[in-house]
């Protein structure tokens, strides 16, 4: 595919936003493997043909089509795209449509670059005379990812209430996933496991997700939760507790950051990393932080149309967290019971612990809200260490790096930084033996405990 010089401006308005996915292959990036394919179960669930694109495969591509000063995923997930519709055209031959393909790339009202995205790769798209016809599926945290355009009116809760479901399963899957391989008795046993878990719920999403039928999929989800405990060699005794946070891409994207747990697993640690879930909830409670401020300068100024349209929205928001923290209870409590994994943070506390420790503001917003907040809250917790993972030059990654390494060093809490950009570091591997050693002996000293909130 050749690149040529596009008018583009026009394409930004008409090419990227929300397009009816009905009669389309909706193309979904992979950014957490198994959160994206209980996703495109939902999707399918629901009438839709959407698929997960192979990952990482095109990184040449983007970088080809990128300067270098994007950050890492924006590099990805162009090779992505790129790539599969490359490999569609030379498939289908003269057949190959891009209308016929709806490429899903959400975006943040920022200031993280996330929100450019779509942006630069419907540049990049209408670039390439085969593909300035392809639409970039677009939802936006500014209405807390609403689907209002691209799913039929009358079955966008139920969507999003079954999406929300996905993602909740999703990080249970990667909890136990981590739960199991450090314990495992046969090397390899836990991620065979999780991945035919994987293809095994995704189905169940698939089935039941429309009709409702969520004790269908919790159903399932017992079931291999029992069979996942009976991979653990029970003689291994309990290792460092370490905790992950950092840009919710990076820190998911196994490719990306070069298998980052593993390689903490290797040197002898139990990880946990923060939820995709977590960024869900925040994005709401985001929404219903804004409408409680507009609530009440408003009310101030006595301006009662305005009060009116956000006392709306927090009644809108303020249902939407509840349902979204009701279930999330609901999934690990039952899960619970089964096997002790890893909680979620509650984003209200989250904001709490910012409050009370004075670090940051949530008015500032960006993810450094919940790595910030959750970097102490593993400290309280009991971790032994804890991982910032983050792209190079990520803004929101490198004001929680700043922000929490006077604390962990005052705290005694071994912290790493492991910026990625594609590029193997020389100095990686040594880091993170470092690392690990330090909290061997922070493991030694202090121990571990294992209580979330």
């Amino acid at each position: 595919m050749e690149a040529e010089n596009r008018a583009t401006f026009q394409s930004l308005s008409e090419n990227v936003g929300a397009f009816v996915l009905k009669g389309k292959t909706f193309l979904i990036p992979e950014m957490n493997r198994i959160g994206s394919h209980l996703l495109a179960g939902v999707f399918r669930g629901f009438g839709i043909n959407a698929l997960v694109m192979e990952t990482y495969g095109g990184l040449a591509l983007g970088k080809e089509f990128t300067s270098g000063k994007e950050c890492f995923p924006c590099q990805v997930t162009t090779g992505d795209i790129l790539l599969f519709m490359e490999n569609e055209k030379q498939r289908l031959g003269e057949d190959f449509n891009p209308e016929n393909y709806i490429y899903f790339m959400p975006e943040a009202g920022g200031p993280c670059r996330f929100g450019m995205y779509n942006k630069y790769q419907r540049i990049v798209l209408d670039s390439v005379p085969e593909l300035h016809r392809l639409k970039i599926g677009s939802l936006t945290t500014d209405n807390s990812y609403a689907l209002d355009g691209m799913i039929e009116k009358g079955r966008t809760t139920s969507f999003r209430k079954a999406a929300f479901f996905s993602v909740v399963v999703a990080d249970v899957l990667d909890r136990l996933l981590w739960k199991l391989r450090p314990y495992e008795k046969e090397a390899g046993s836990a991620d065979a496991f999780i991945e035919k878990a994987m293809e095994s719920l995704t189905d169940a999403f698939e089935k039941n997700c429309a009709k409702k039928s969520f004790a269908t999929i919790l159903s399932r989800l017992d079931d291999v939760i029992l069979e996942g405990k009976s991979l653990v060699d029970p003689t291994i005794p309990q290792k460092p507790l370490i905790g992950v946070v950092g840009e919710i891409y990076l820190r998911t994207h196994v490719h990306a950051n070069q298998d980052v747990i593993r390689k903490l697993e290797e040197h002898g640690a139990e990880v946990v990393n923060a939820s995709i879930a977590e960024w869900v909830n925040y994005t709401t409670y985001d929404k219903l932080r804004d409408a409680k401020i507009g609530f009440h300068m408003n009310l101030k100024q006595f301006r009662f149309g305005m009060v009116r349209r956000y006392l709306g929205e927090i009644v809108n928001y303020g249902l939407t967290l509840g349902y979204q923290q009701k279930k999330q209870d609901q999934v690990y409590n039952r899960i619970k019971a089964f096997i002790d994994i890893a909680e979620d943070h509650r984003v209200g506390h989250l904001e709490d612990i910012l409050i009370e420790d004075d670090l940051y503001a949530f008015d500032v917003g960006t993810e450094a809200c919940l790595s910030i907040a959750g970097v102490i809250q593993y400290m309280r917790d009991g971790y032994n260490g804890v991982v910032n993972v983050y792209p190079f030059t990520c803004m929101p990654s490198t004001v929680t790096s700043s922000v929490v390494k006077p604390v962990m060093n005052r705290m005694k809490v071994p912290y790493l930084d492991t910026p990625y950009d594609g590029t193997t570091q020389p100095g990686r591997a040594a880091a993170i033996r470092t690392f690990m050693y330090q909290a061997k002996q922070h493991f030694q000293r202090n121990g571990r405990k294992e209580k979330r909130h």
